[in-house]
């Protein structure tokens, strides 16, 4: 994901524009509603909060972002390396990615 520690160190000071809290997504201004990629990826999330009946999800997600943080003690990397948003980004440029996604997919992301 990140072999550079100094490209994570750029990286982490970038914004947050979307979190997705179900059944919410929630933006950070009215222009990126028409941020396709940016939707994608938070509909994404939504459909890994559905599949694990959402308060699954969010104990799942705090855990192994401290799994990460204790390993890689970089908040942004353990950040980038839950199983839930490297599903995300991997696919959030394919914009026909939902219809074919399998249930559980994420845990093809699991970090080794």
């Amino acid at each position: 994901m990140f072999d550079d520690y100094r490209s994570a160190q750029t990286a982490q000071n970038t914004k947050i524009n979307g979190i997705t809290l179900f059944p919410f997504i929630l933006l950070r201004t009215k222009e990126d509603r028409n941020n396709e990629v940016l939707v994608n990826h938070e509909k994404i999330h939504l459909r890994q909060q559905f599949e694990l009946l959402i308060i699954f999800f969010y104990i799942w997600y705090v855990v192994e972002y401290y799994f990460w943080y204790f390993k890689l003690r970089n908040s942004f990397l353990a950040y980038k390396y839950i199983s839930f948003e490297r599903e995300a980004y991997a696919k959030e440029d394919d914009l026909n990615y939902l219809k074919s996604r399998k249930l559980w997919s994420f845990t093809k992301y699991f970090s080794k």
